[in-house]
């Protein structure tokens, strides 16, 4: 049965006739036996056509192509080897071509003669083969497979013993005579075999694969597609033979398979991966088609014949259901983008048995999906990325402008186009909740622009052009957004908002070129401290959720940046309040004094510490000096610090000596102390009795009772160290007291820096130990040194290192002051950040003697008039005479209160240096005090009247009593001097 199929497949299977169409050799006999060779069909003899007239092989008559030229390779008898033999009236073998001497191995004087049951067929089975024959010499058709023996043995067949198996097809025939013959026609099984196995193959790829299969033959037409394929595009199967890439896709798409077919087919090289566009056409319903099959006939004295698939050209398989179709990806921006589909396509050339060319094999898979998979990946990374670098960029600075400028490097043009940043304009003035910030309507600063398309600001949405102005928004200025306008709702609501462009508005030239913006509110710690404006132009994507989401991130990392630059900033002003507040405004002065002082905080985050210096003037040109360290660092530090030097000032105005100062501050410490534990105590113990911490884990501070007075709890002790001298200018000594600070520096010129010899004392706060007191000549052109640890000490340097560095680098004492404290923070390791750094520097040079004016009086009534003489005189000497009469009367009234109120000899002092100062002493301990006279009183008005003339006046304890002395401005030719006969009117 197979042989008649192959027969009648024979002229189907043949692209060359198929291409033709003419099918009509289908059973015609007119094909001979192939030789070996390959070679075509025999040509017969007589005429070619229906004139009668022979045509040579190749002419074409003109009812059609030439069919009786010799045939190339590439028919079906490439790929089936076919033989055939006769049979005699008498059974025997009367005929043997040559096909079957090659195929079956049997040369012809073997079996030419022969009875075929006797000469081939195994002995068991001879009794059965000669009935078939006999039957077939009675008349009838047979078809089946024959064992027969071959004379040598094929090693690479399989069968032993030489033995093979045939398929033979046996037709009866007639001799001239009229006797019974028959014509049979031989087929290799093994051949067989392996065409039932490429067409099982064919069918995989066309019936079952999932990717879309399409075979164009040379002419680029198509011959087959697959059900895939035409599940894809619409239509039956059918529906696109004979059609071309032109049918099923856009012409430049069409256009370039067309190229890349034709290099294929002319070159062999194969394409993988080509990437074509197309559109999908709107879903129809495929009907179910059976699958087309070649069919042969059926002899009707045989029976039916199974239609068996061509070889080379395979059948569609029965038809399956389709497969399915990618689903498609989440909505993109257009219709138009939803139908787009891209496919990859591989294309590869087919060739027949004999190595002939016969087509282009095309295997498509839909890859939309993928790619736009693959670019969700690809916008991923790239919004990945962004955000990498918005976190290694936003945030580098403090500053906040810079950090908005680098939100908008950062997006522009990453991100967007245009960008731009607005913040509110009372929280940059320090205003934490300024009015209108509820509804979005509260002043605006635009602090930051960046465009990749105009150097000049561009209305990037509809909201931007405030109302009342031409033009957007300049950077640095302060506007304000309509309520209505989607910026203000996005402020209200702290929502990102998605603005169209202005195509329709009347003002295009200010924002046609924009056509989608995002305004996104920047939120910190549940703030809206401003809005950024995120803004595309035409021909770029709209903004989409996923550019939304990434607007958002970039706005809330950058808003906590700048809600912390504007904290940093808020602080850092506190702080630098808090720092001139706690420090010597300008460069202070003394008298008998050049001053130089610095500064450099431990951190550059607080701009203060617990170290302290100061400069305090005291009666009689007197000068306190102080330098402090507070331990601990930062704020805390800072306030304890602050506390200690109001103290200090307070102290040092009672005049009292260095050494009770330092008592009184070590009083004041312990008390702060004790005061902030104390307090904390009493709140906490009956809850710490109640309600014990059972989980030792757990956060137990708000539990335990802190300590009281008693107990030693360092961390809220408020320990320092301090030092505090006395320079007086007129005697040129200098008073020390230390409390466990650092010992002064003196350099004496031509000397080395020396360390002074003072008494350290115990630390502020300890407590139980006296101070001593030492006191010190310094000569004029001395350099005196006062320092906190910071300078001279630190983890790389040790505190003898650093102290031998500083006295090195002070024994240059011929450079100005100020240069000298620069050299000091120069040559020595001040960069640390370990500590905070005072450094407060001082150049003795005393009073004159001419400056001064020092008398001794007898306690009698005529050292009244004496003390006005000796008064008047030197303030002539000084020329000073604008002062004569104020200063003649108030030393009168301070001289005739010694005598009354006082006892002992009396001392006149006056000092002349950036004031006049004027000194009465004497030997009583008790002092004046100031009282308002009643009207009807005849005295009691003296100090009154030295309290109106005077700048200042005051008392202080000496050692032999006590001074009493006042203050007088020195005339410069602007301030009047006040009048003392107004003066004494006023009293009354």
């Amino acid at each position: 049965m197979i042989v008649k199929t192959v027969f009648r497949m024979a002229a189907v299977l043949d692209t060359r006739l198929v291409r033709s169409g003419h099918d009509e050799l289908e059973g015609t006999g007119l094909v001979s036996e192939k030789s070996s060779g390959g070679a075509g069909p025999a040509q017969p003899a007589g005429p070619g056509g229906t004139d009668g007239r022979a045509r040579p092989a190749g002419a074409e008559g003109p009812e059609g192509p030439p069919i009786w030229q010799s045939s190339p390779p590439g028919s079906i008898y490439d790929y089936i080897r076919v033989a055939s033999f006769s049979l005699g009236p008498d059974g025997r073998i009367d005929r043997w071509s040559e096909r079957a001497a090659e195929m079956l191995g049997i040369p012809a004087r073997y079996a030419v003669g022969k009875d075929p049951v006797t000469a081939f067929v195994p002995h068991e089975l001879h009794e059965q083969a000669r009935r078939t024959v006999s039957q077939i010499l009675d008349g009838r058709e047979w078809t089946g497979l024959v064992p027969y023996r071959t004379r040598e043995t094929d090693e690479g067949a399989g069968e032993q013993g030489g033995q093979r198996l045939a398929e033979i097809y046996v037709m009866p025939s007639e001799t001239v005579d009229g006797e019974r013959a028959a014509v049979c026609l031989v087929v290799d099984v093994r051949a067989l075999r392996g065409i039932e196995t490429d067409i099982a193959a064919s069918q995989a790829v066309f019936g079952q694969s999932p990717m879309g299969f399409v075979l164009f033959d040379t002419d680029l037409r198509i011959r087959r597609v697959n059900e895939r394929f035409a599940t894809v595009f619409g239509g039956p199967a059918a529906k696109y033979r004979g059609g071309g890439p032109h049918d099923f896709l856009p012409r430049s798409e069409a256009d370039r398979l067309q190229a890349a077919l034709r290099r294929v087919l002319e070159t062999g090289d194969p394409v993988t991966e080509m990437q074509l566009v197309g559109t999908v056409p709107p879903a129809t319903p495929v009907p179910s088609l059976p699958a087309p099959t070649i069919s042969g006939s059926t002899s009707a004295s045989s029976g039916s014949t199974p239609s068996v698939p061509a070889a080379s050209i395979p059948a569609p398989a029965t038809p399956e259901p389709p497969a399915s179709i990618p689903a498609p990806a989440p909505a993109p921006a257009s219709s138009s983008e939803a139908d787009r589909r891209r496919w990859s396509v591989s294309l590869y050339r087919l060739h027949g048995a004999s190595g002939r060319p016969i087509g282009v094999a095309a295997l498509a898979a839909d890859v939309t999906g993928r790619r736009r998979a693959e670019r969700e990946a690809a916008s991923a990374r790239r919004n990945l990325a962004l955000l990498n670098e918005a976190g290694a960029r936003i945030g580098n600075s403090l500053d906040l402008e810079t950090t908005a400028r680098t939100l908008l490097d950062v997006a522009v043009p990453q991100f967007c186009d245009l960008a731009s940043v607005d913040l509110y304009q009372g929280l940059l003035a320090g205003d934490e909740a300024p009015p209108g910030m509820a509804d979005g309507s509260a002043e605006l600063r635009r602090v930051a622009f960046a465009s990749a398309v105009s150097d000049a600001p561009l209305a990037t949405a509809s909201c931007d052009v405030p109302e009342g102005e031409g033009g957007p928004v300049a950077v640095g200025a302060v506007h304000r957004y309509p309520f209505n306008s989607p910026c203000a709702g996005a402020l209200r609501t702290a929502q990102a908002q998605i603005i169209p462009g202005r195509e329709g508005e009347e003002r295009a030239e200010l924002g046609s070129v924009v056509h989608s913006t995002l305004a996104v509110p920047m939120v910190a710690r549940d703030t809206v401290v401003g809005l950024v404006q995120f803004s595309r132009t035409k021909g770029s994507e709209s903004f989409g959720e996923r550019d939304t989401a990434l607007a958002v991130e970039l706005a809330a990392r950058a808003a906590v940046c700048i809600d912390n630059a504007r904290l940093y900033r808020r602080e850092h002003e506190r702080a630098l309040i808090l720092q001139r507040s706690l420090l010597p405004p300008g460069d202070p002065e003394a008298a008998g004094l050049d001053i130089a002082c610095r500064y450099l905080p431990g951190t550059t985050a607080t701009e203060v510490g617990g170290d302290w210096f100061d400069v305090i003037e005291l009666p009689g040109h007197r000068t306190a000096l102080v330098v402090g360290d507070v331990m601990g660092r930062g704020l805390r530090a800072a306030v304890a610090m602050g506390e200690l030097r109001t103290a200090v000032r307070t102290l040092a105005l009672l005049d009292m000596e260095p050494a009770e100062v330092l008592s009184a501050l070590d009083e004041i410490a312990r008390g702060l102390g004790a005061t902030g534990g104390g307090a904390r105590t009493t709140a906490r113990a009956p809850r710490s009795r109640t309600a014990p911490c059972a989980d030792r884990s757990a956060d137990c501070s708000a539990e335990t009772p802190r300590p009281g007075p008693g107990t030693a709890d360092l961390s809220e002790v408020y320990l320092a160290t301090c030092v505090y001298a006395v320079y007086d200018p007129v005697t040129r000594r200098c008073t020390f007291a230390n409390a466990g600070h650092l010992p002064p520096i003196l350099v004496e010129e031509g000397e080395d820096a020396l360390l002074l010899d003072v008494p350290p004392g115990m630390p502020l706060g300890v407590g139980g130990e006296p101070f001593e007191e030492t006191e010190v000549e310094l000569p004029d052109g001395a350099l005196l040194a006062l320092y906190t640890d910071g300078l001279v000490e630190s983890r790389e340097h040790p505190l003898d290192e650093g102290l031998s560095a500083f006295r090195t680098a002070l024994s240059e004492t011929g450079r100005p002051l100020e240069d000298v404290c620069d050299h000091v923070l120069n040559a020595l390791d001040t960069r640390h950040g370990e500590d905070d750094i005072a450094l407060l520097m001082a150049r003795v040079h005393g009073l004159p003697k001419d400056s001064v004016g020092d008398w001794n009086l007898a306690p009698e009534a005529r050292s009244v008039s004496r003390a006005r003489e000796l008064a008047r005189d030197q303030l002539t000497d000084w020329g000073l005479e604008a002062l004569v009469d104020t200063t003649e009367l108030l030393v009168s009234e301070l001289v005739t209160n010694a005598l009354r109120h006082g006892h002992g000899e009396i001392r006149l002092r006056l000092l002349l240096d950036r004031t006049l100062v004027c000194e009465v002493w004497d030997a009583d301990l008790a002092q004046p005090r100031r009282r308002r006279a009643r009207d009807t009183d005849e005295g009691g008005r003296g100090l009154q009247l030295v309290g109106l003339l005077s700048a200042g006046w005051g008392s202080r304890r000496t050692p032999r009593g006590k001074t009493v002395w006042f203050e007088l401005a020195l005339p410069d030719g602007d301030t009047a001097v006040p009048d003392p006969a107004d003066a004494l009117l006023s009293l009354f």
